[in-house]
């Protein structure tokens, strides 16, 4: 029984010069086309290891970067189709089976993603932000909730019960309003940006927690653009933010979220 397996990173229809990954990367070539790899013990990489790794964010990130390191290096050379992280078979004869068995799929993968490029873009909100309509409105004019906000203020010498409610109630309808219009906002960006790609994908928005940010996202894209028209995107997505709103452009990067073989 052997004691290693076989690191996938990517898929490429010619072989490149690159880094080293999680070991040093070599390629197997089959069906037309050209895969990045490395060998790998299986005590660490192997399937009962690799759960409990899977669960350790240090290695987590250690592996992310050298795994990453390798499909941008490979991509800034040649149309890239990446492979998920930590993805391992049992041996090269497994890898080459995977490149005759799924030809067609990856050359129609390289095929979508020759000539462009994936950016990311986040959309933020600071948490209890006003939407921009009310920012931008007239300061000297009550709006409605506040009006029954007043109303209800008065009405308290008479009945405080229904008082307390009427605020209430004008207090969820303010946050209802402010919450689908940062939406449409965020909707309204995602749109704008489609419309100079070829594609775009909307991933869930990350947790405070996981994208160490207080703010709210709003919208995570990604967006697969002709490289003609990088700089043309990334200053149209910058031009979005504002009045509240923080709009994070990166990349260029491999293009990870357009290499699946179903849409997005």
């Amino acid at each position: 029984m052997t004691d290693s397996g076989t690191y996938v990173y990517a898929v490429a229809r010619s072989a490149v010069e690159c880094p080293d990954g999680v070991g040093p990367v070599r390629t197997i070539a089959g069906a037309g086309l050209v895969a990045y790899v490395s060998t790998v013990p299986l005590a660490e990489f192997g399937e009962e290891p690799l759960r409990r790794s899977l669960e350790d964010l240090d290695w987590l990130a250690v592996t992310a970067r050298a795994h990453h390191h390798v499909v941008e290096a490979v991509a800034a050379a040649t149309p890239t189709a990446p492979v998920r992280l930590v993805t391992v078979y049992a041996g090269d004869d497994q890898v080459r089976d995977l490149l005759e068995r799924r030809r067609d799929d990856f050359l129609e993968v390289l095929s979508r993603v020759t000539g462009r490029r994936e950016w990311g873009v986040k959309v933020y909100v600071s948490p209890g932000a006003s939407p921009p309509e009310t920012r931008n409105g007239d300061e000297g004019a009550a709006s409605p909730a506040v009006a029954e906000d007043d109303e209800a203020v008065a009405g308290s010498v008479r009945k405080p019960g229904t008082a307390y409610l009427q605020r209430r109630r004008a207090s969820l309808r303010d946050r209802e309003q402010t919450r689908r219009q940062l939406v449409g906002r965020a909707d309204h960006i995602h749109t704008t940006l489609s419309a100079l790609a070829v594609a775009s994908c909307r991933h869930r928005a990350q947790d405070p927690q996981l994208s160490g940010r207080k703010e709210v996202m709003l919208l995570n894209g990604a967006y697969l653009v002709d490289e003609g028209r990088d700089e043309e995107f990334a200053a149209t997505a910058r031009g979005l933010g504002g009045e509240g709103v923080e709009v994070r452009v990166t990349g260029p990067w491999a293009p990870y979220s357009f290499t699946v073989m179903e849409a997005c």
